[in-house]
């Protein structure tokens, strides 16, 4: 038999929330899958709490490993789940590649051995039209985040606005540049400003 737990909606029909259904459903699975089963898992956990999800999905992950035994799909959202294949040794970790270049990414679609290195949400929120200040201040927190979750210090206001960007001093050529009327210069001086932009060009350090 196959057991999916795939998709977030929820039933306003029958007042159940999109958490309520997916504990439903994943409890449905746990109690008919068995080890001629194959079971399909994408992000468990997701409609609580980060603690009360993580906590719920590793349960579900080890019951299905232990118990039920069966062949299953467990994609997480969760980096501590990484850890799952060192005390449950039929385990293993599996990831969908993908390339940067800078801020852009591209999802290669090719499953790679072994855990992912990080997430992508912001990369992918700004892919999605989010406006460039609210990538900033997602990328800040985050970045915040991290750095606090390695240091042990206090949380950090999430909710801050973000830092004012500040603009580059404009260089020689700039200047020069934005000092000049092409349609006021005669051809020896629209080539004497071309030379004098090439020396400030090769000046540069």
């Amino acid at each position: 038999a196959i057991h999916t737990r795939i998709g977030a909606a929820d039933d306003l029909a029958n007042a159940q929330s999109t958490f309520m259904l997916e504990m439903t459903e994943a409890a449905a699975i746990i109690h008919s899958a068995s080890d001629q089963s194959l079971v399909l898992m994408d992000e468990i956990g997701r409609g609580t709490s980060t603690f009360d999800g993580l906590a719920l999905a590793g349960a579900i992950a080890s019951h299905l490993h232990e118990r039920n035994r069966s062949f299953t799909l467990f994609a997480t959202h969760y980096f501590e789940l990484t850890e799952f294949p060192v005390k449950h040794e039929r385990a293993l970790n599996v990831h969908v590649s993908a390339a940067e270049s800078g801020d852009d990414i591209v999802f290669l679609h090719d499953i790679q051995a072994g855990p992912a290195s990080r997430s992508y949400g912001v990369q992918v929120a700004r892919l999605a039209g989010m406006p460039a200040t609210l990538v900033r201040q997602a990328r800040a927190a985050l970045e915040a985040l991290e750095a606090q979750q390695k240091s042990g210090d206090a949380q950090i206001d999430l909710f801050a606005a973000p830092a004012p960007v500040v603009e580059a001093e404009a260089s020689a050529i700039d200047k020069a540049l934005s000092a000049i009327n092409p349609d006021m210069l005669s051809p020896k001086e629209a080539l004497d400003a071309l030379y004098r932009l090439k020396t400030l060009q090769e000046s540069k350090p």
